[in-house]
């Protein structure tokens, strides 16, 4: 214990009538509800605006110790986004042909993946997420922070919705393994890339594909469950 005395100050808070916490939940839902990952993109620009508000909202994530173990790299030069995806696309096409399992090739193919990434040249951004597996004081000092994937998994739902909610569209693309990443982004060794998020507007003739989400009844359970 170092004897620092915590710090608190009044929670500020509004309590809303029932009918309408009901209408802001259902009108959120509403809208997210007709969120999809896209792979198609326009290069039309977006506003910078938009990206470093989504950025913000997702730095209100709770976190391990307030730690905030989330970095954020945004890019938008031409040239390192097609180093990106010819790294990224090396990587993929030794997923597809050498590395998944047949399990994992059939479960992808109801979506039409491949190795080819062209929507991480297309896009106007690329947000690339780290996870910071500890923190480093001035003096070099290790510091350690706590539930890292938990407190990042967080933050880039708020980031995903934040986006959604503007009138954008991404996908939550992970070429693993994505060391490419730091090396090409110039991040320290703590940092570890967690999702790449390309940002931008679906394409005029984009498409998704035709598959559903389960149902409440599928996902939830109210109490124990019945021995």
């Amino acid at each position: 214990m170092n004897g620092t005395k915590p710090a608190f100050r009044p929670l500020d808070f509004q309590r809303l009538p029932p009918e309408e916490m009901t209408a802001r939940g259902r009108a959120f839902l509403d809208r997210m509800w007709e969120r999809r990952s896209v792979r198609e993109f326009a290069p039309d620009p977006v506003p910078r605006a938009c990206v470093e508000l989504a950025i913000r909202t997702a730095m209100s994530a709770p976190s391990g110790a307030h730690r905030q173990p989330w970095r954020f790299v945004v890019v938008d030069d031409p040239a390192l986004k097609r180093r990106i995806r010819a790294a990224a696309e090396e990587e993929e096409r030794e997923n597809y042909q050498h590395r998944f399992p047949d399990e994992w090739k059939e479960a992808l193919a109801p979506f039409g993946t491949d190795w080819r990434k062209p929507f991480l040249e297309t896009v106007p951004y690329l947000v690339v997420v780290f996870r910071e597996s500890h923190g480093l004081a001035p003096d070099g000092r290790r510091i350690t922070n706590y539930y890292v994937s938990e407190s990042v998994g967080i933050a880039c739902g708020l980031f995903i919705a934040a986006l959604h909610t503007m009138g954008l569209a991404t996908l939550t693309h992970t070429p693993n393994p994505m060391g490419f990443l730091a090396d090409l982004l110039g991040r320290p060794s703590n940092e570890k890339p967690y999702i790449l998020f390309p940002v931008g507007y679906p394409a005029p003739d984009a498409r998704v594909p035709a598959i559903e989400r389960k149902t409440l009844e599928e996902v939830v359970q109210w109490n124990a469950a019945p021995r």
